[in-house]
């Protein structure tokens, strides 16, 4: 089977997580909840080629098509295949879900032209909520939750606190290095606290492999080891990039898109400025300091 194969895991009866191999730049995990009758899709996927196979895999586990879509943040690896589900279902995200989703447009063909993207069309959630928003799927209850700016300004958990599952969203990447740049990375450190306070004992991360709430500890010393490179990069005056090439990644070397780290700086650089959670960064400028990190070559879309 090759590495970019999806797989579909049945979590509960009820439950399934849609995976995607390895976890890289536009391979993200999506799922669904269905009681027979009634079915609730998180995420779609990067490719309208993609998104078809969720769709049949959803088909293939005996359960209707979706009339209802959430999406745990705007980028369009998330969100890029609801078209395909819609009029029949509705799309549900936080209000800045929306917002930003319309604002990024077709940013995904804009970094990566030479992918096939399919035909997309810019579908953002027509359904949005503010803080908390409770779901039912038949008879079980599904909590959407707006931790704060942390991945992206727009980020949302999904908790099916009965089964003990939940679906993090880009809060988390098992295996793979998290990205802050359009968030926070000090409301990404919040976020975990508010995971771990779910006490859910299957976590479905946003890209890469389903894991336990150990991920949560893997994550936050990632965050904290890039909080004190800033930190000392920042007070000695080098630019991102600078801080970002000197650095040792340590254990951190092993995770996917280790390039990331200078993304992370600039958005850490913008928090020691006393910028706003979530505030724009040269998205150009980001991208660039990337390409320089892996050896100048711009970053991959591998769907």
């Amino acid at each position: 089977m090759p590495a970019t194969d999806p797989y579909t895991v049945r979590l509960t009866p009820e439950v399934h997580a849609y995976v995607q191999p390895d976890g890289g730049w536009c391979l993200n995990n999506a799922g669904f909840i269905s009681d027979g009758e009634s079915t609730l899709l998180v995420d779609t996927t990067a490719t309208e080629r993609r998104t078809l196979l969720l769709r049949e895999a959803i088909v293939a586990a005996g359960v209707p098509l979706p009339r209802t879509v959430v999406n745990t943040h705007h980028h369009g690896d998330h969100t890029y295949g609801n078209s395909v589900f819609v009029p029949e279902a509705t799309v549900i995200g936080h209000d800045a879900c929306r917002s930003e989703q319309f604002a990024a447009g077709r940013q995904l063909h804009q970094v990566w032209p030479g992918t096939d993207f399919g035909d997309i069309h810019i579908t953002a959630p027509t359904l949005t909520y503010n803080d908390r928003l409770t779901l039912h799927v038949g008879a079980i209850e599904v909590r959407v939750i707006h931790p704060g700016a942390a991945h992206t300004i727009g980020d949302s958990i999904v908790h099916l606190p009965e089964q003990g599952i939940v679906f993090t969203g880009d809060l988390v990447f098992e295996g793979g290095t998290p990205f802050v740049p359009m968030g926070s990375l000090a409301g990404s450190l919040r976020a975990l606290e508010l995971l771990r306070s779910l006490d859910a004992t299957t976590v479905v991360p946003g890209h890469g492999p389903i894991t336990d709430p150990s991920a949560y500890d893997t994550t936050e010393r990632y965050l904290r080891y890039v909080t004190e490179v800033a930190k000392e990069g920042h007070a000695g005056g080098l630019t991102p990039l600078e801080a970002a090439r000197r650095a040792d990644l340590g254990e951190f070397a092993k995770l996917r898109e280790s390039e990331r780290l200078v993304a992370n700086l600039h958005r850490a650089y913008a928090e020691l400025d006393g910028e706003p959670d979530g505030s724009p960064l040269d998205a150009v400028a980001v991208f660039t300091d990337m390409a320089v990190m892996n050896g100048g070559v711009p970053v991959a879309c591998h769907a």
